[in-house]
């Protein structure tokens, strides 16, 4: 039998493509069909492992998880990793392909879209419903030559569209008709209707501009989803839900994190941040570091040297010296961990070239490399299991490595300790959703661990999934959908 596909695009970036996609994976698979999330072009720094060994967008992978499946690289063939202001790596089928300049970019794309779409072949095999996300506006008309991540894609896989509009960002009419007007008539033709997001209040006030809305376009309002609040307990993939990014909890331990230019795999702290005993606080450029914080956390980041450099320029360097001083404890996760150490040099030319002395809090130094070490890891910390995984272009050692934070499963160790116990670094990325972990982590510090997060995590899909059941109609949305077929 032949998968369906149907295509969710947005009026613009962070209109909850994402979300809409992974409660719509758990609702569908809860009615008994076969799912797969896609999505061929996506940019993100906040990655995730898979167990062949691969990288695809963090928010993939909560779709995989809503549709009961692991993350595979088929999920997500082309992922843009930015590590400048105009430069990404490019990651193709879960491995590092090149690096663009956002002008270089348009000529490569042509070379990616044969890829894109054999991984979308594969992904559709085996499955009843291929929900297919896109990524930044749908009718950004200055990308749509050679476009393979909204309706570029589209028309060579011949899908129908819903386009997506959020209103809590205001302008939500004028996004949706002006989509409607920018697109080309063959564009066009592939719009099926569109879903309001994120309404607060009553949504009969919202009829009128359906009226509106439909007398301009044609097309059908598929629904007027309300505001969900607990889509902040998800993993986010874009870095623009750090501006919103706080703790749940208020807790008297408090975890200070300083928002590096080049922040990746900031999901790391999530199960943190679901801990009511723990108040995570994100500390922007500008701002001191908290005298009062219990722990100074750094992330991790997709250019060690820029973000040291960084760091430093914003005075951080000296607020963690001082933290130390006072006995305050710091865990450096990937760059986190190579930033604490004596010595970040780069001679092969992965960040640019050069070195730098790093804070010198553990005495150990890094050497980045080229090929990049990815892959899913289990272990034991604090002497309690852990599991998550490797992301990172470069080899740490030094004595303090002697004392490691993780032990793998393979007998190879991770990290390192200061003599102290105090100051510890590990590369290993997710290790805080092992909850006997966390507990054993925030126990340490005299806090309490209440929270059970990836029970927590699937209780979220499923009320979300209940939640698109209530305001969306799903069969005529499976209606829309068509039978996958895909041309080059």
């Amino acid at each position: 039998m032949t998968a369906r596909a149907l295509m969710i695009q947005g009026v613009g970036s962070d209109v909850g493509k994402s979300m809409l996609v992974a409660g719509l994976a758990r609702a569908y698979t809860r009615c008994g069909l076969k799912v797969r999330p896609f999505k061929s072009q996506n940019m993100s720094n906040n990655a995730a492992a898979t167990a062949e060994g691969g990288e695809i967008g963090r928010a993939q992978a909560l779709q995989a998880r809503a549709a009961g499946l692991k993350p595979h690289v088929d999920m997500n063939p082309v992922l843009l990793k930015p590590d400048g202001e105009r430069t990404s790596q490019i990651v193709v089928s879960g491995k590092v392909w090149g690096r663009t300049s956002a002008q270089e970019y348009p000529a490569i794309k042509p070379k990616l879209l044969p890829l894109a779409l054999a991984a979308f072949a594969r992904n559709a095999e085996g499955a009843d419903l291929v929900l297919v996300e896109g990524a930044g506006g749908a009718a950004e008309v200055n990308l749509r030559d050679g476009d393979i991540a909204n309706m570029g894609f589209a028309e060579a896989a011949n899908l129908p569209v819903i386009l997506v509009g959020d209103i809590e960002r205001g302008g939500v009419i004028a996004g949706i008709v002006g989509s409607w007007v920018l697109l080309d008539d063959a564009d066009r033709s592939r719009l099926k209707g569109y879903i309001v997001n994120k309404f607060r209040g009553d949504p009969a006030l919202f009829d009128p501009a359906i009226d509106e809305i439909g007398l301009r376009t044609g097309m059908p309002c598929n629904g007027v989803v309300p505001w969900f609040a607990d889509a902040s307990r998800l993993p986010a993939e874009d870095s623009m839900a750090l501006a919103g990014m706080t703790s749940k909890g208020t807790g008297a331990l408090k975890i200070a994190v300083p928002v590096l230019p080049r922040i990746a795999n900031f999901d790391d702290l999530d199960p943190l941040r679901a801990e009511p005993d723990v108040s995570v606080q994100m500390v922007r450029q500008g701002e001191a570091l908290p005298g009062n914080a219990d722990v100074i956390l750094l992330p991790g980041s997709k250019a060690t040297l820029h973000d040291l450099s960084a760091l430093k320029a914003a005075g951080w360097d000296i607020d963690i010296q001082a933290h130390v001083r006072r006995g305050g404890r710091v865990l450096g996760l990937c760059a986190g961990y190579q930033i604490l150490g004596k010595q970040i040099s780069d001679p092969h030319g992965v960040e640019g070239g050069g070195s730098a002395e790093g804070l010198g809090l553990l005495d150990v130094s890094t050497v980045l490399a080229p090929a990049k070490t990815l892959g899913l890891q289990e272990g034991f910390a604090l002497g309690e299991a852990v599991h998550g995984y490797e992301m990172h272009m470069g080899r740490t050692i030094g004595p303090d490595a002697e004392r490691p934070f993780v032990t793998f499963a393979n007998g190879d160790t991770d990290g390192a300790n200061d003599v102290t116990g105090k100051i510890a670094g590990t590369y290993l990325h997710g290790l805080f959703a092992a909850d006997r972990f966390r507990s054993a982590f925030l126990a340490r510090l005299g806090a309490t661990s209440t929270a059970n997060y990836d029970a927590e995590v699937d209780q979220v899909l499923n009320a979300l999934a209940d939640h698109l059941e209530a305001h969306l109609d799903l069969d005529a949305l499976l209606t829309v959908a068509q039978p996958c077929s895909a041309s080059t």
